[in-house]
């Protein structure tokens, strides 16, 4: 039975090349023990590749950009000078590459791609995993699973041959929490649904749902390089994985506990909190990151 993710769909694509596959979700909730961060001899995402986003429903141009530099931000090729950044940030999943090869590490370099407008819902307002698929291979929606148990989730499929070759895609989809579930997965934006209950942070782009989104996208894209195929790294059962951000839930800056997300910036202007400046003078808050050097969660702030 299909329960169904958000009024609003961020896709991002991936376009890669390797061949084998399996799903990873960013889960709200663990009751699992602390396990050992393991590497499981798979694949790890490199080389030049361009992330494609499906703005699958009404997103304002504001509230894409905010996505767009985001992602825009991540590239270390053209650093944002004030710090922490979102680069610096990103910089921590090197550290997965390291651990596979120390001599001759693999790179990867992210960067914007195409971005296509679905407003019309070409598949409808309730989207089902597989329909989800649909979207990633083509270019006010619920999709299966959204606010039960993730706020996003990421996974890989096999695309349209080239030239013979066999091709293959990663993919991420983000629902926008704006009108759904805010509590859940818009925190700390948000007074949150369960738990400690403290006030909400003011939200760095004035937007609680799509400032929710950069987190879980941020949180996703992670454990998509890190872990793109079912087999790279991450910690727990394979069916229910913990990946480079979600082993680090709820922590966004240094002396983070259940209900308070950590010590992090404020501007001084708007009041917002934030821990990583971007690109066009941006700032997002982005998640810890698990450092399987250390095997500990390392915050930006």
């Amino acid at each position: 039975m299909a329960s169904f993710v958000s009024p609003h769909l961020l896709l991002a694509v991936l376009f890669i090349s390797f061949f084998q596959f399996n799903l990873a979700a960013r889960r709200l909730a663990d009751t699992q023990q602390p396990l050992l961060f393991q590497y499981h001899n798979g694949p790890l995402l490199t080389g030049k590749i361009s992330i494609n986003l499906i703005w699958y429903g009404k997103f304002k141009p504001t509230q894409r950009a905010i996505i767009s530099d985001f992602i825009t931000s991540l590239s270390t090729s053209t650093p944002t000078t004030a710090q922490p950044s979102v680069a610096t940030w990103w910089k921590t999943t090197e550290k997965y590459y390291h651990l596979i090869n120390s001599k001759k590490p693999s790179t990867l370099l992210l960067s914007l791609g195409n971005q296509i407008l679905d407003e019309n819902y070409s598949l409808g307002k309730s989207l089902s995993n597989q329909q989800i698929e649909t979207l990633a291979s083509k270019a006010d929606v619920a999709v299966e699973g959204f606010c039960m148990s993730k706020c996003g989730t990421h996974g890989s499929s096999k695309g349209a041959s080239i030239q013979g070759k066999s091709n293959k895609y990663a993919y991420v989809w983000v629902g926008n929490s704006e009108t759904q579930c805010p509590g859940q997965c818009a925190w700390p934006f948000h007074q949150p649904i369960y738990g400690p209950q403290s006030p909400p942070l003011v939200a760095p782009n004035n937007d609680v749902g799509l400032d929710g989104m950069v987190i879980n996208l941020a949180s996703l894209l992670a454990g998509t390089t890190t872990n793109p195929f079912g087999n790279g790294y991450f910690q727990g059962p394979k069916d229910a994985p913990l990946e480079a951000a979600s082993a680090c839930p709820g922590v966004y800056g240094k002396g983070a506990y259940p209900g308070y997300a950590g010590d992090l910036l404020v501007d001084p202007t708007s009041g917002a909190s934030y821990n990583a400046n971007g690109a066009n003078g941006r700032k997002y808050l982005v998640p810890a990151l698990f450092d399987p050097s250390t095997q500990s969660c390392s915050t930006l702030v």
